[in-house]
């Protein structure tokens, strides 16, 4: 494992002034800032964690605007006016400051809570004069002066709190700044190690680039990154409070900690009244299984930097193998797949393994792909089954994942040809080039043979359970072998309870769905998902009857069968929650085409898109060519060309016509469409390939 030795310190080089970053994943926010600034408007405050990107989105809101700027900053607590200086006078008093700023059509003024008591008190007096528009930007977590707080607490101005990028909104800026598209699991390191701050996740991602430690792949062009934290001064800067503890006792806990990753000691093991210390101080944080963390992802990397040879020797003895940990992981993503909810769960042990570059199981690694395909995260489903492959190369349960994302991506040829030979995923590959005839006469043989044998059945035998959100449908077995632990599908036979030692996911439990660990084959057709495709491809009757009446996977089969719109829309928000994204995508795209009210269709084709973009460039049929037969020929033809990324000037030239009629015809899309901006148009008009 790696030690104290993997990480070292990384001073960046004086270089030319960096570009900014793209702006990205704030457009509604930009707008309402805008809204919020128009004439007759007082302005808004805009509040937020560290590095969140405030300063960023009061810049292109005022953008082009006559506007004049302060900030407060830290040790100008005692001089008056010191963040108005220089718009104001020497010597000022506040009522002339009101009169001399009362002219000023548009002040932003950063940085709020570090104001002194005079500036905070002439920025409260311009709102209460109404005057001029302002825009106040305030750090969460920090203590404004009263005047500050008292804009939006009492009702002088809006308040817009922001919450930290999504990883789906950092993409963009990741990809600016590494030259290229990133692997998955590195952006989703990169995203947790930051936590939101673009600045620290800027200065993080520099320092991979200076240091060669970003790594090209050959067959994806993605960056990969493995291995060592470089230690930043920001992120010594963002660690002094663990590393100023004076406290000797106090710094050997928080270097037991950072030593221990990924499996925190219990909370009992440890003094409990220096933990109460670091806990109050906000270093640590206490699970309610009363384990103990570091409160940031970043603490430890610094910490074992600045520990000595010895010390790190030390404390990595103590560190316990993962094994166990992982095959905890992967035993709740089972159980958590069986029960049809697949929302995000905290997952250390196997993300440490990863970014540690640490050989991944290939059992744990097939695991975790089918979860984040479930989700709809395709590509992280694709690279976690990578990671199981470089492992163990003829893995089958990662070939397999790793073929269904590339057919579930649009994708086609030999990435996917693994598929065709099992019969519960053969009717894929033609599903992906388009061929649904194929893909549903695939899976209608599939079906059939489902439906044969003493495996087959409707949730009628012992193991249907009554309350199960997915059940076996035609895995149940009969009465009689639930009781004696007979099992159909690998012959063999034994008590219950020596089978239930054997494999705890028997045929008696209501989902059928196989132990990832045991050497079984978990893509069957008695695997309710496999029986779900049928759903997904338009063809629910064959459904209907193999999945249980009581689960939402059934209910948006019988829905789709009667073409029931508003219950579709019903099911796709069930899906949603539980957390299959793509699943919820498709079941609203499908709601469009069935819906007979206008207004319903294109609010189910917003949400469709919305999802859709979070689902990693997923392209199935139920997604594809969703809404252009509502266009007029001229409006198709605009806005196929607007999604294949030419602009206004360059269709106009194409189709020789004026850029006002280009616009005008694609703003009678978009609102037919349900779309705000040219970056939906490729979700929504893009066919498979």
């Amino acid at each position: 494992m790696p030690t104290l030795l993997d990480v070292t310190t990384f001073e960046p080089q004086d270089r030319t002034l960096r570009l900014p970053w793209p702006f990205t994943g704030r457009e509604e926010e930009l707008a309402l800032v805008r809204r919020s600034l128009a004439g007759g408007r007082p302005g808004i405050v805009i509040t937020g964690p560290a590095g969140c990107g405030r300063t960023r989105l009061a810049m292109e809101a005022v953008r082009g605007t006559d506007c004049a700027r302060a900030a407060g900053t830290p040790g100008t607590r005692d001089l008056p006016f010191a963040a108005f200086a220089h718009l104001l006078p020497e010597g000022v008093t506040l009522h002339r400051a009101v009169q001399l700023l009362s002219g000023v059509r548009l002040l932003l003024v950063d940085d709020a809570h570090l104001l002194d008591d005079a500036s905070a008190a002439l920025l409260h007096q311009l709102a209460v004069q109404g005057r001029t528009r302002l825009l106040v930007l305030v750090t969460d977590g920090a203590r404004p002066p009263g005047a500050v707080a008292r804009l939006w607490t009492g009702g002088l101005l809006p308040r817009l709190a922001l919450e930290p990028l999504t990883r789906e909104d950092t993409a963009p800026l990741l990809e600016a700044g590494a030259g290229g598209p990133l692997e998955p699991l590195t952006a989703n390191r990169l995203h947790r190690l930051c936590g939101g701050d673009l600045s620290l996740l800027r200065d993080l991602l520099d320092a991979l680039c200076e240091q060669g430690l970003l790594t090209r792949d050959a067959d994806t062009d993605e960056r990969t990154w493995r291995g060592r934290v470089p230690v930043t001064p920001a992120l010594r800067d963002r660690a002094a409070a663990v590393l100023a503890r004076a406290c000797p006792d106090e710094r050997e806990i928080l270097d037991r900690l950072a030593f221990a990753e990924p499996l925190p000691p219990a909370a009992d093991t440890l003094d409990l009244r220096i933990l109460e210390r670091l806990e109050a101080d906000g270093l640590l944080a206490v699970g309610d299984d009363t384990t103990v963390r570091l409160a940031h992802p970043l603490h430890g990397p610094v910490l074992r930097a600045g520990a000595g040879r010895l010390r790190a020797r030390r404390l990595t003895g103590r560190r316990r193998s993962t094994a166990s940990a992982l095959d905890a992981e992967a035993t709740e993503l089972t159980r958590r797949i069986e029960r049809a909810d697949v929302r995000a769960t905290p997952l250390p042990v196997g993300e440490w393994v990863v970014d540690e570059g640490e050989p991944v199981p290939a059992r744990y690694a097939a695991v975790r792909a089918r979860f984040s395909r479930l989700r709809g995260e395709l590509r992280e489903a694709a690279a976690w089954a990578r990671e199981g492959l470089a492992t163990a190369p003829q893995d089958r349960a990662c070939r397999t994942e790793l073929a269904l994302c590339a057919a579930q991506s649009g994708e086609t040829g030999a990435p996917i040809d693994l598929l065709a030979e099992h019969p519960a995923t053969a009717a894929w590959p033609p599903a992906a080039r388009g061929d649904l005839d194929t893909a549903l006469k695939t899976l209608e043989e599939t079906g059939a043979e489902a439906g044969t044998g003493t495996a087959a059945g409707a949730g009628t035998g012992a193991g249907a359970g009554a309350g199960a959100e997915i059940g076996a449908g035609a895995g149940t077995r009969t009465g009689t072998e639930a009781g004696t632990g007979t099992d159909t599908h690998d012959s063999g036979t034994g008590t219950g309870d020596s089978r239930e030692a054997r494999d705890p996911f028997n045929d008696q439990d209501p989902f059928n769905v196989r132990d990832p660990f045991s050497a079984r084959d978990p893509y069957n057709a008695h695997d309710p998902y496999i029986a779900y495709d049928a759903v997904r491809l338009g063809a629910p009757r064959r459904a209907v009857r193999l999945l249980p009446s009581d689960g939402c996977l059934a209910r948006h089969a019988r829905a789709l069968a009667r073409g029931d719109g508003p219950a579709l829309d019903l099911v796709a928000a069930e899906l949603e929650e539980r957390g299959f994204l793509l699943f919820a995508a498709e079941a609203y795209a499908q709601a469009v085409r069935v819906h007979r009210d206008a207004g319903a269709a294109r609010t189910a084709r917003t949400r469709s898109v919305a999802l859709a973009r979070r689902c990693q460039g997923a392209r199935t049929p139920a997604l594809s060519g969703l809404v252009l037969g509502e266009l007029t020929a001229r409006q198709r033809q605009i806005v196929t060309l607007a999604a294949a990324g030419l602009s206004n000037r360059q269709i106009a030239e194409r189709l020789t016509l004026s850029v006002r009629t280009v616009g005008n015809h694609l703003y009678g899309a978009y609102t037919r469409l349900g779309a705000g901006d040219r970056g939906a148009l490729p979700w929504l008009v893009e066919q498979p390939a």
